[in-house]
C-alpha cells in the first residue's frame, strides 16, 4: 500500500522546475531566469530545501489523514474507541495543516497544489489524487474502497489504511530529520513522528485482538 520516496520525488521532478539553490521549491508565476529562493524575515532562521519539501509534501498528506477519518466518522456503527482515535487524528492534523500552511506564506513559498503542473485543489478533500505517490498516500481507488466498506471490513480496511498513511508520514519526517535545519519544523516533526508511533501502536494492537 505504501508508495516509494522514489516515485515522489519522480512526480515533483515532473511538476517543478528544480533550481541547484533549492530542490523541488518553486513560485508560482517566476520568469524562467528567477532562482527561486525562501524569503525570511532578517534574524528568521533560513529553511533548507528539505523542510520546505517536507512542509510542501505533509499538507496534503495530512489532508488526506483527515479525510480518511471522515469517511469512517460517516459510518454507523463503528466501535467508539475507533471514533474516539478517528476524530483525534482529525483535531490533532488540522491545525498542523494550518500551522504548515504559514510558514510557506512567512516563506513566500507555494502549496504543492499552487505549483505548476499540480492538479491543484489544496484546499479541500478528494484532490489528491496527484499526490499518491509520497509516502503512505492512498489511491483514489483505495480510498474508494475505504468509502465502500462497512461493518468489520470498514473497521479493518481503516486500521490497515492509517497504519500505513503514517508509516509514510514518519518516513517522511525522519527524512527531514537527516537534511532539514529550521528549529519550527524539527520540533514539528518530532511531534509527529512521537504521536503518529504510538497511533500506529495502538492500531496494530487493535488488528490482533
Amino acid at each position: 500500500m505504501r508508495v516509494s520516496r522514489t516515485s515522489a520525488a519522480i512526480a515533483l521532478a515532473a511538476a517543478l522546475t528544480l533550481t541547484p539553490a533549492l530542490a523541488a521549491c518553486t513560485t508560482t508565476g517566476a520568469s524562467d531566469s528567477a532562482t527561486p529562493t525562501p524569503s525570511v524575515a532578517d534574524g528568521a532562521p533560513a529553511p533548507a530545501p528539505a523542510d520546505v519539501m517536507f512542509v510542501q509534501m505533509m499538507i496534503p498528506h495530512h489532508e488526506q489523514a483527515i479525510e480518511m477519518s471522515e469517511i469512517l466518522l460517516a459510518k454507523d456503527g463503528m466501535p467508539a474507541e475507533l471514533r474516539e482515535l478517528a476524530e483525534q487524528i482529525a483535531a490533532e492534523q488540522g491545525p498542523e495543516i494550518e500551522l504548515m500552511r504559514s510558514w510557506l506564506r512567512e516563506w513566500g513559498m507555494p502549496e504543492m497544489g499552487d505549483m505548476p503542473g499540480s492538479d491543484g485543489g489544496h484546499g479541500g478533500h478528494g484532490g489528491h489524487g496527484g499526490h499518491a505517490g509520497m509516502d503512505g498516500m492512498l489511491s483514489e481507488a483505495e480510498l474508494d474502497e475505504l468509502r465502500a466498506a462497512e461493518g468489520e471490513q470498514a473497521v479493518e480496511l481503516f486500521l490497515r489504511q492509517m497504519i500505513a498513511h503514517h508509516e509514510g508520514a514518519i518516513d517522511m519526517a525522519r527524512d527531514v530529520i537527516d537534511n532539514g535545519r529550521h528549529p519550527d519544523v524539527r520540533a514539528l516533526v518530532e511531534e509527529i513522528i512521537a504521536s503518529q508511533q504510538a497511533e500506529i501502536d495502538l492500531m496494530t494492537e487493535w488488528l490482533v485482538r
